[in-house]
């Protein structure tokens, strides 16, 4: 069945480069409606209640993925499970899209169609962010993002096949839904967050050494890209954001961090990137999004290797 998923990974893959996401009952929006009934019946404010929520949440999709992978005896049908789950978790096409053309309103100095499209990137408050500071928000986005969207599903999608696939999306989502420091997920969101750190923790470090191997065909460097990992990789707060801000940073020649405001909060990142480094360009989110296509192209690879190697 290695052939299967080996084909089901990469028919899925192109799925979502030439489609992008579903646009009508999208599998993850459903997952996330499971997700929040299981967080209504069982929540409480501790971290034991948490952990409870975040075994049902994650385990049910898993061991439904389990028993799917078993009865899927035939090649044609482990393909078309492996294939449709792939194209379900994964976001690249929709994140790049969103980076060009957060990108083209920067260029043409749309600052208002810049800001109302940040939030399709991420959480930050845009409503008071100048060029360079979109720009910025924008970058980190797509680097975070090209871990969390395509490289880490595909690398659980290469180790564990569909119910890796499942496990990883199911576990970023929960992330997304209570991993965030707030009263009410304080310590209920502490197992979901964690897990989330622990199933990204190679996946991270995997998209910055692509990054910095790519860096060449966006006008970057591997050398400076690689060195800002070692350098400032280890500064962000995230365990794992960081790893791919900084290579990133470094394959483009920006310097990123500084002061992150969200809606009601505001929190200081420490710069990562060389300080000769200039501020993001909006041609650097253009950039970005390129060198986020081709790290999808070699994570892909990877997992096919992976899967091949791998029995079962």
């Amino acid at each position: 069945m290695r052939k299967a998923d080996i084909a089901g990974l990469i028919a899925g893959y192109a799925l979502d480069a030439v489609a992008g996401d579903p646009r009508r009952f999208h599998p993850v929006a459903g997952y996330g409606s499971f997700a929040a009934a299981v967080e209504k019946r069982v929540y409480g404010p501790s971290r034991g209640r948490g952990a409870l929520f975040t075994t049902i949440a994650v385990g049910v999709p898993v061991a439904g993925a389990v028993i799917a992978q078993r009865l899927a005896r035939r090649p044609v049908a482990r393909f078309a499970l492996v294939t449709a789950a792939t194209w379900a978790v994964l976001g690249g096409r929709s994140l790049r899209r969103e980076g060009r053309m957060l990108a083209s309103s920067l260029e043409a100095g749309d600052i208002a169609a810049a800001r109302e499209r940040l939030p399709n990137l991420c959480g930050r408050d845009p409503s008071m962010l100048d060029e360079p500071e979109l720009a910025r928000a924008a970058l980190e986005s797509v680097a975070e993002n090209t871990s969390d969207a395509v490289v880490a599903p595909l690398v659980w999608g290469g180790i564990l096949g569909l119910p890796g696939l499942v496990f990883y999306r199911a576990v970023n989502t929960l992330d997304a839904m209570v991993g965030h420091r707030s009263p009410r997920y304080e310590r209920f969101g502490t197992a979901s967050a964690r897990l989330d750190d622990a199933a990204n923790l190679v996946p991270s470090r995997l998209t910055a050494l692509l990054a910095g191997a790519f860096a060449p065909a966006v006008g970057g460097s591997t050398r400076r890209a690689w060195l800002a990992w070692r350098a400032y990789g280890r500064r962000h707060p995230s365990p794992n954001s960081g790893q791919c801000e900084a290579s990133f940073a470094g394959a483009l020649d920006a310097r990123l961090g500084g002061t992150n405001v969200y809606f009601g909060r505001s929190e200081s990142r420490p710069e990562l990137g060389f300080p000769s480094s200039r501020r993001p360009l909006p041609d650097d989110v253009r950039r970005a999004a390129v060198l986020s296509g081709l790290v999808g192209l070699g994570a892909l690879a990877v997992a096919v290797a992976v899967r091949g190697a791998r029995r079962g």
